[in-house]
């Protein structure tokens, strides 16, 4: 029998973090004093995290072994007639996943963090955006109504551009988080317009009664216009998923994200707040069942973005960059698995690559400090030699990455494929193409990466970029000429502990998430419509034979096939990208052009943007308001009362005269205008 769950328990999960973000932010820093230093930022901080794991563990198994729920109202802030807009939790098998993912990534960011940001001035302040975050994120994942959704969206959001600006000293820093801020709000503007609709039409903001209204919302049309009511609600709602989980074309911001601190790119950019985007589409399936446009529009989005980005990854030298386009790449894949219906498996996806990707992420932040801070890959080379856990790690990572057969990423990345090729959306044919290009793409950057690295020669002493000052010193106060070194224990205890999962929950949560009953009253399939899980659910006998299968299928030997081409191309013939480099000249500008999305956003959009503005300014406000409206009707006063001063003499005589005039033209009307409407009359 299902129990229901402590709400005190729950409020301290998100309440938590909150306290330490609130210690280390205002007592940590100098508007505080600085009255706790930087060891109590990070113990007050990693505590409140810590308590929230332990806690959202807790829930978690509740709600899998014993089925224990939560949906309730917390606090009622007002009512607007019969809206209500309440703070509440909804509690069930997707939010309880989420809110471990969350907290665990986050407590081994807040772990790594102490390595990482050791030397950092800003050491404490950053502890308290991190653990803001988490509050952020937690109240976001554990709404149970579209105002606190709502909430937490543009909440993570505004710590993510706190983030990503962190040193703000750096021009470029300011440049990636206005450009984060902006895109987002374009998304943001589809999302709020969507939650408007669901609030006009369904006259509440609570999920339970919206999701019970949805078919008489399928019914309704878009007031003057012949589109359908729950087409225009899914695919503003997913506009603001595409800005959040940066889908294509509102991309752009994620790869510039990487100005910030890496730790918040493996916390931010990689396992919590780009998949916001997707929880939600998740957790609003009962409404975008209802609508096959919004599910073709998903579906060729999410192909664009898993193809497409992938191939940006393969050019990239900056070691963040190529794990920040793997992660558009997979952000794309689990848009294409929303797309085809299979919902539960994108939240699957969401999952394992949480814990690959914020591993590689954390991985590469280990090997930017053992490089004395160098982030290109081409002077690399051989750092296994100087520090396995890091080596080893990222290798396990990368196997998880490229979906190789019984690590985390191959369970949810080959189910992801499987539904895609069974689905019934308009769209299927192209996306099937992308996703199955993507395995190769995918291995191809990823061990292109690896090898550059980790194996072949080392390259340390040949950067040409090096800036070195009088003393032979790198710009961050560290020796060029010294070799690379493991980084210290804070650093790959959080890489370790985020290994396990990498390579074994896949195996052990496929049965029970995808074909079992651990989401069956989160997420909701028209089986009739979209049979892709079903027929899933027929094929599936097992973790350990589905790992077995895969070494026949063509998946496999496309990830196979992208890993050898990189050895072959980085390890044995190192020459060969430079020759190709220089056949495809025309390709590889393109790619390292980005598409030239930006230059267009820049020169077109941005440059239209502020034409318009200024037009609006200069012919609008300047000419129109100003110069016709306000100063054109005080001159037009000013040129009356000239006029009238005219007949204001002073003069007796003059008035007299005035008064004489008007009374034998009153005299002269009320005479003759009988007489001539009589006239007129005959």
């Amino acid at each position: 029998m299902a129990t229901t769950l402590n709400a005190s328990t729950l409020l301290v999960v998100p309440l938590a973090p909150l306290a330490g973000a609130i210690a280390a932010g205002i007592f940590g820093t100098t508007f505080g004093r600085n009255w706790i230093g930087r060891r109590m930022s990070h113990v007050l901080t990693i505590l409140g995290v810590l308590v929230a794991f332990i806690l959202s563990a807790h829930t978690l198994w509740q709600v899998a072994v014993h089925g224990a729920r939560f949906n309730q109202t917390l606090y009622e802030w007002m009512v607007i007639g019969s809206l209500k807009m309440e703070i509440g939790f909804l509690v069930d098998g997707l939010t309880a996943m989420m809110m471990c993912v969350v907290t665990f990534v986050s407590l081994m960011v807040h772990i790594y963090t102490i390595g990482y940001m050791e030397e950092d001035d800003g050491y404490n302040r950053f502890f308290g955006y991190i653990s803001l975050f988490t509050f952020s994120m937690l109240m976001l994942v554990m709404s149970n109504n579209f105002l606190q959704l709502f909430f937490g969206w543009e909440a993570v959001g505004l710590v993510s551009y706190l983030l990503i600006g962190f040193w703000y000293q750096k021009p470029t820093a300011i440049f990636a988080n206005m450009k984060a801020f902006l895109v987002n709000r374009v998304g943001d503007f589809g999302f709020i317009l969507g939650i408007g609709l669901i609030a006009a039409f369904a006259g509440t903001l609570s999920y339970s009664e919206t999701f019970a209204k949805a078919s008489e919302l399928a019914k309704l049309g878009l007031p003057g216009t012949n589109w359908q009511l729950i087409t225009v609600i899914c695919i503003g709602l997913f506009i603001g998923a595409m800005g959040k989980s940066a889908q294509f074309p509102l991309h752009v911001w994620l790869p510039d994200s990487m100005e910030g601190p890496t730790p918040i790119s493996a916390l931010i950019h990689a396992a919590t707040m780009v998949t916001a985007g997707i929880f939600m589409v998740a957790r609003m399936s009962p409404l975008f069942e209802l609508s096959e446009a919004a599910l073709t529009f998903i579906i060729v989005i999410g192909a664009i973005t898993a193809l497409f980005m992938g191939f940006l990854g393969i050019i990239q030298n900056d070691i963040k960059r190529v794990v920040a386009y793997s992660t558009l790449s997979q952000l794309g894949y689990m848009t294409v698995a929303l797309g085809a219906s299979a919902y539960s498996v994108a939240v699957f996806h969401l999952m394992t690559h949480a814990f690959f990707k914020a591993l590689l992420f954390l991985a590469a932040g280990s090997v930017i400090m053992g490089m004395h801070h160098n982030q290109d890959i081409r002077w690399m080379g051989n750092v296994r030699k100087y520090m396995p856990i890091t080596w080893i790690t990222s290798l396990l990572g990368s196997l998880a990455l490229i979906g190789t057969p019984l690590f985390a990423g191959f369970y949810s990345k080959d189910m992801i494929i499987e539904a895609t090729h069974l689905s019934t959306v308009w769209g299927r044919g192209f996306a099937y193409f992308a996703v199955m290009a993507g395995v190769f793409v995918t291995a191809f950057y990823s061990f292109r990466m690896y090898f550059l690295v980790f194996h072949g020669k080392e390259r340390f002493d040949q950067n040409p970029d090096a800036h070195h000052d009088d003393h032979g010193h790198d710009a961050h106060g560290h020796d060029e000429h010294h070799e690379p070194h493991e980084s210290p224990w804070v650093v790959t205890v959080p890489l370790i502990l985020l290994a396990f999962p990498s390579v074994v929950i896949g195996f052990l949560a496929i049965n029970p998430v995808l074909f079992g009953d651990f989401l069956k009253d989160a997420i909701f399939v028209d089986h009739d419509k979209h049979p892709a899980m079903s027929m899933l659910k027929h094929e599936f006998h097992g973790p350990l034979q589905m790992a077995l299968h895969a070494f026949t299928t063509p998946v496999f030997w496309l990830a196979l096939a992208g890993v050898v081409c990189a050895w072959y191309m980085y390890i044995k013939n190192p020459a060969l990208p430079a020759k190709i480099k220089a056949r495809v000249e025309p390709l590889y500008k393109l790619l390292d052009n980005k598409y030239y999305m930006d230059a267009f956003n820049e020169h077109v959009l941005a440059r239209g943007a502020r034409m318009l503005g200024v037009g609006l300014w200069k012919g609008g406000d300047q000419k129109l308001i100003d110069g016709a409206v306000v100063n054109g009707s005080a001159r037009i006063v000013g040129w009356f009362a000239g006029v009238v001063r005219w007949v204001q003499t002073g003069y007796i005589y003059h008035y007299a005269f005035a008064m004489l005039v008007g009374v034998i033209g009153l005299m002269t009307y009320f005479v003759t205008w009988p007489m001539i409407s009589g006239w007129l009359g005959k």
